[in-house]
């Protein structure tokens, strides 16, 4: 009842936690995207406001240069005629007193014929061809603008351009009295302005909104990390002590089982296992004299052998005995593993790494016990570098614990199996029971320790073993 109470408790908690880091999260997401939706909508309203003005400069200059230029020039010489230089020199002050003080990056004005007429460059004077398809537009009567953006794709995508440019192609057309516009084509002006300033300042602005907004939420998310740490802390505590209660318990209903039923049929089983052992090794004897060559009897023994350990590795793991408690020194267990290994270690390969910190204390510890868990896994390392291959351990304390780490260079474990390899007869191996590592982890847990098993970086797995210190003497 009382577990019951504290999920219901846990839940609402966890429940109001995600909602209010899931609203700050969207609502910074909301804003980020509206500071993009607002800056787009202000570039769009930039550019109609430029191209209006565009219009408004282009409309004025179109009735000062007919009226201030092209009728005077007809009344006097008869025709334009702009590789004369005085009227050439004309036209450009009606241009340049009208547009005085407006921003205009540059003009271009066209015959009909797709010629360059007047230019603020006078290198453009001349060229033909030049105006493309919005000359053709502005030919018919249609204004047309486009925009051109240049510098590096992320400056593009991000909206401040190295430069930016606003073109306008518009027709030049007469006069009639009183100011109206004709609907014949004089001509066509090309009018070009420069917005790199107005984008560059609409970007800093966006950047501003997006940097006040992270401050913003940063803040509150502060202050509610700040708000729910220390409830949150006390419940999770709690919940995990449960968990940890409650998997113990889950644990421990296994063992009794598996405990009760090894009880029941080890002695059934190793009875006549034995006979069926030792009369192997009986008729091995009598058949050796008649057939050297019949290794039946071989088979019978070593596969008895081998269920033998089985059932061992079964009862110790199903009820495993409590460690009997006396001074030791981890490296010297080490050190005897590697002495009983010392043969299958040269002959098959297998280059051993050690590094020991000088002065490891003392614990209270079942050394044999400890052997059995070391020797494991040892073996396992060595299994999983079939061809050989170097072996590391490096055995470190504090004042609290004494850290044993075993890192071999095999294939590693599959990311699917590291949750079940504790499980009982979970094995990957042809031959085997896979009750060797629970027997481990129930050794190190039965001292008080705690082990864990990762895979490495680079390749290879690597074992990790926590001891507690229970004495302080050191050598």
């Amino acid at each position: 009842m009382e577990s019951k109470l504290t999920e219901d408790r846990i839940k609402p908690f966890r429940l109001v936690k995600y909602f209010t880091f899931s609203g700050i999260t969207v609502s910074f997401l909301v804003i980020i995207l509206l500071s993009v939706l607002n800056t787009a909508w202000v570039r769009s309203m930039q550019r109609t406001n430029s191209e209006d003005y565009a219009q408004a400069l282009i409309e004025n200059l179109n009735h000062q240069v007919v009226l201030q230029f092209i009728i005077p020039v007809v009344s006097i010489y008869g025709r334009i005629k702009l590789s004369d230089k005085k009227q050439l020199e004309r036209l450009d002050n009606v241009v340049r007193s009208t547009l005085h003080s407006f921003k205009v990056e540059a003009l271009n004005i066209y015959s009909n014929n797709n010629t360059i007429s007047y230019s603020f460059d006078r290198d453009m004077m001349g060229r033909k061809n030049y105006g493309g398809t919005g000359f053709q537009r502005a030919l018919i009567g249609k204004s047309t603008s486009k925009l051109i953006q240049r510098g590096n794709f992320l400056q593009i995508l991000l909206g401040f351009p190295k430069e930016v440019r606003l073109i306008t192609f518009a027709p030049l057309r007469g006069v009639k009295p009183f100011g109206r516009f004709t609907q014949d084509v004089l001509g066509v002006v090309e009018f070009e302005q420069d917005l790199s300033e107005a984008y560059k300042t609409i970007f800093r602005i966006q950047i501003l909104v997006v940097l006040t907004s992270i401050v913003l939420m940063g803040a509150l998310f502060v202050v509610l990390i700040f708000v729910v740490k220390r409830g949150e802390g006390i419940i999770q505590k709690r919940a995990m002590e449960r968990l940890r209660l409650k998997e113990r318990l889950s644990r421990a209903e296994k063992l009794s089982a598996i405990g009760e039923m090894a009880a029941g049929i080890s002695h059934e089983i190793r009875n006549p296992l034995g006979i069926i052992r030792s009369s192997a090794e009986l008729l091995k004897k009598k058949v050796i004299k008649h057939d050297p060559t019949n290794t039946i009897p071989d088979i019978i023994v070593e596969e008895s052998g081998r269920l033998n350990q089985i059932i061992t590795d079964f009862i110790n793991y199903a009820k495993p005995r409590s460690p009997n408690l006396t001074p030791c020194y981890i490296d010297e267990i080490l050190e005897k593993n590697l002495t009983f290994l010392a043969t299958q270690i040269e002959e098959e390969g297998y280059l051993i790494k050690k590094n020991y910190q000088n002065s490891l204390p003392e614990i209270m510890a079942d050394s044999s016990m400890l052997y059995q868990s070391f020797l494991n896994i040892l073996i396992n390392a060595m299994q999983a570098m079939p061809d050989g291959g170097r072996l590391q351990i490096d055995v470190s304390s504090n004042n609290q614990v004494v850290m044993i780490h075993f890192d071999d260079e095999g294939q590693g474990i599959p990311e699917d199996n590291l949750e079940k390899i504790w499980d009982p007869f979970f094995t990957t191996k042809e031959k085997g029971s896979g009750l060797g590592l629970g027997i481990v982890k129930n050794i190190i847990e039965a001292h008080g320790g705690s082990i864990q098993i990762s895979n490495r970086p680079v390749r290879g797995a690597r074992v990790t073993i926590e001891l507690p210190v229970m004495m302080q003497e050191t050598r």
